[in-house]
C-alpha cells in the first residue's frame, strides 16, 4: 500500500513498514516510480541488489533526523553528515518531452536506464535537507497518533489539526475503538 506523506524523504521513511517496503529490487523499483523519481512504472534498467542498502541506510538516517526534530532534540551528527553527503551529489536531470498526445511531460534525461543510484539518492537526501531546514515545513511535521503507527507526515490540513497519517486507516481504527468503548460503557452491568 502506498502512503503519501507530503515529502519524498518521508515517503521513503514510511517504507520501513511493516511490511518492509523495499525488501527487494522490485519493491525499490515500485517505490521509485510511485514517489515520482522515475517515470511511470519504469524503474531504472540497471537497478540491482546493490541499490537496496544505500536506500535503506538513507531511510534510517532521514528517519533518525526527523525523529530528533519531532522530539525537539539536536540531530545525530553522523546521520546528518551522511544525509548531507548524499544531498551534495548531482540529482537526476529532467527533460521535457512530448507524450503520445503531444503534451509536454517530464522525463529523466537519457531515460530511466541512464539514471544511477547515486543521483536518485541525492534527490531524496536533498528533499530531506529542504524539509529539515524549512521552518514552515518543520512546523507542519507530525507523527501519526494512531496506536502502533510510526508514520510521519506534513500536516497540510486547514487549521493544521490532522492527527493521523490516514483518516481511512489509523483514523478509522481510532473512531471504531471509541465507538466500541462507548457501546461497552452504555451496557448495563
Amino acid at each position: 500500500m502506498w502512503f503519501e506523506s507530503g515529502r519524498i524523504c518521508l515517503d521513503l521513511v514510511a517504507t520501513l513498514g511493516p511490511p518492509e517496503g523495499i525488501a527487494d529490487c522490485a519493491g525499490l523499483g515500485l517505490w521509485l516510480s510511485g514517489a515520482g523519481l522515475v517515470p511511470g512504472r519504469t524503474p531504472p534498467a540497471h537497478l540491482d541488489s546493490d541499490w537496496l542498502e544505500p536506500f535503506r541506510s538513507l531511510r534510517t538516517d532521514v528517519g533518525a533526523l526527523v525523529a530528533a526534530e519531532l522530539r525537539g532534540r539536536a540531530p545525530g551528527e553522523e546521520a546528518l553528515a551522511r544525509v548531507n553527503a548524499r544531498a551534495s551529489g548531482p540529482p537526476p536531470a529532467l527533460c521535457a518531452v512530448r507524450d503520445p498526445g503531444g503534451h509536454l511531460v517530464r522525463e529523466l534525461c537519457g531515460g530511466a536506464a541512464a539514471v544511477g543510484c547515486a543521483a536518485l539518492l541525492a534527490a531524496v537526501a536533498r528533499d530531506a535537507v529542504e524539509l529539515l531546514t524549512d521552518p514552515g515545513d518543520r512546523d507542519r511535521l507530525r507523527a501519526c497518533e494512531g496506536e502502533g503507527c510510526t508514520r510521519v507526515y506534513l500536516d497540510t490540513s486547514r487549521g493544521h489539526r490532522r492527527r493521523w497519517c490516514s483518516s481511512e486507516l489509523c483514523g478509522n481504527r481510532e473512531r471504531v475503538a471509541r465507538h466500541r468503548a462507548r457501546v461497552l460503557a452504555a451496557r448495563p452491568a
